[in-house]
């Protein structure tokens, strides 16, 4: 009769499997949290402002800061609580190139045309100011996420 002893090493990283509370201490965190901040002030200074100047202008600007306000709450969730490792069938770094990429341009548009149409209220002022701010932080996180998501591959030849 013959046995076989199988063994098996398992090893874990420090941290593995709770929160990932230092992620919101690295560079994207860090430009998360500021663009969820100028987004939250932006939303706060169009919603409280009674008889916009131009409605249509600011619901665009409104639905377009909501939007992608959400968007920055979910993907910083995602990465605090580490979900992208539970779902590696989603490539992340691409999904978030591509929300960057469109929530640059959509966001730049909708700060446009809030400032130009703001009528000289300085809530609406402010709120476009922070939609700029937030434009900035979003154009710069799509530079720092543009080597991961399309750089090349560390075995690819050139």
């Amino acid at each position: 009769m013959s046995h076989s002893v199988t063994t098996a090493t398992t090893t874990t990283s420090p941290g593995g499997e709770g929160l990932n509370l230092g992620y919101t201490r690295t560079i994207p965190g860090v430009l998360k949290l500021g663009q969820t901040l100028a987004l939250l002030v932006a939303l706060l200074c169009v919603s409280c402002v009674r008889g916009w100047p131009s409605w249509a202008a600011f619901q665009f600007f409104q639905v377009v800061v909501l939007w992608f306000l959400v968007a920055f709450l979910v993907f910083l969730l995602m990465h605090v609580c580490r979900v992208q490792r539970k779902m590696p069938c989603i490539n992340w770094p691409l999904t978030e190139f591509f929300h960057y990429s469109v929530g640059s341009v959509l966001l730049f548009i909708g700060s446009v045309v809030g400032a130009v149409k703001c009528g000289g209220v300085s809530a609406l002022v402010v709120g476009s100011v922070f939609g700029f701010i937030a434009t900035f932080l979003m154009v710069i996180n799509l530079w720092t996420s543009y080597s991961v998501a399309c750089g090349t591959q560390p075995g690819a030849s050139v």
